[in-house]
């Protein structure tokens, strides 16, 4: 009989998140995480009287709506882009909504065969809105199918092959087709030029925050003050999907460890303890600023050598971290490399390294 062994213990090893993993664990992340979608929903406006900010934009969609509705037209399609959670699918929905239809919502992502979008197209009525997020992820092949949709109304389909090949130009209804992304560079001219109205979704400040912040925690009746909602929107930012959900996770802490009600001093408590500093930067922001401030000296450094040194993956590092502290100004993009301003030694409490210094004053 064999002696009996003891396996041996298994090998730990590091999973490396890629960025929708790393955005789903972090608080200050725009993205909108699918159990988030139902109560977005609620929360969001259902007129343009209600919709805080990007007041440009929306005065320039009213004229745009009430001169289609005049001449009782379909309104021009419309291509919103910036960064994600400022509000495209809401202003989609109120254009929607204004103009007496219910949209039709899709993503680029989930449009992978021509079939899918020509049905979607053929069952449209005149007037209707069909919105399409992140559109530049569109496959080429599908993109095709929207040139003529958009310009002729009209979808051209091929049957057959070689010499036997036939093309039939089937009639759609005119419809207003709205599209959105946050990577606007990734869109092929011929399609972005078709749109007739192109608008630029940009940050909102701190004040327009603040009314979002106390226009939601009206609709969930949470007694809120008007410091606790300055102090939220001031670590929103500037995105008012973010806000809404620190609003949810201070509402947790005051329940639990305070009387229910939201102040200045509540809010703070309750977003430290989720490592969100007064410049809404959370705990890998800040080791992405240290990292480079005193590993690298300032910089300049390759985001591979920072990536390596956190053990994060690049992509997470570009496309989840960075845009936020160069909207800041706390981190610059050089020819050479990643390098941080004294902005983010001041916000971290560090001492400059001499030649850093030194370069400052030259600069």
């Amino acid at each position: 009989m064999s002696e009996e062994t003891t396996p041996p213990p298994a090998r730990k090893r590091r999973v490396v998140l890629g960025p929708q993993d790393a955005a789903a664990e972090r608080i200050v992340v725009p993205e909108e995480a699918p159990e988030e979608e139902a109560l977005g929903a609620t929360l969001r406006p259902r007129s343009f009287d209600e919709y805080v900010g990007q007041l440009a934009v929306v005065d320039n969609l009213k004229i745009a709506i009430d001169a289609a509705k005049r001449r009782g037209e379909s309104l021009e399609h419309v291509l919103f882009y910036g960064p994600p959670g400022l509000g495209k699918t809401t202003l989609a929905t109120l254009i929607a909504r204004d103009m007496g239809r219910s949209p039709r919502l899709t993503s680029g992502p989930t449009l992978d065969k021509p079939k899918d979008l020509v049905g979607i197209l053929t069952s449209l009525a005149t007037g209707d809105v069909l919105f399409i997020d992140e559109i530049h992820r569109l496959g080429g092949v599908v993109e095709e199918f929207l040139y003529p949709a958009m310009e002729d109304f009209r979808v051209d389909i091929v049957m057959d092959s070689g010499a036997y090949a036939k093309t039939y130009k089937i009639p759609v209804e005119r419809f207003t087709l709205i599209g959105a992304t946050t990577r606007a560079g990734m869109l092929s001219a011929p399609l972005r030029e078709r749109f007739g109205l192109v608008y630029h979704l940009d940050y909102y400040s701190d004040d327009e925050l603040q009314q979002i912040v106390k226009r939601s925690a009206g609709m969930l009746e949470i007694p809120i003050d008007t410091e606790g909602a300055a102090t939220i929107a001031r670590r929103s930012r500037g995105t008012p999907r973010i806000a809404n959900r620190l609003l949810r996770r201070v509402r947790d802490y005051a329940e639990v460890r305070a009387d229910g009600r939201i102040t200045r001093d509540v809010a703070d408590e309750a977003l430290r303890r989720e490592g969100v500093d007064a410049r809404g930067l959370d705990r890998l922001d800040r080791a992405f600023l240290r990292t480079i401030a005193d590993q690298y000296r300032g910089g300049p450094v390759g985001i591979s050598a920072i990536a390596a040194t956190l053990t994060e993956d690049t992509e997470t590092l570009e496309d989840v971290v960075e845009p936020f502290l160069l909207k800041i100004g706390f981190v610059t993009r050089t020819a050479s490399g990643r390098k941080v301003t004294p902005l983010a030694y001041e916000h971290l409490a560090m001492a400059m390294p001499p030649e850093f210094a030194a370069q400052q004053r030259l600069l």
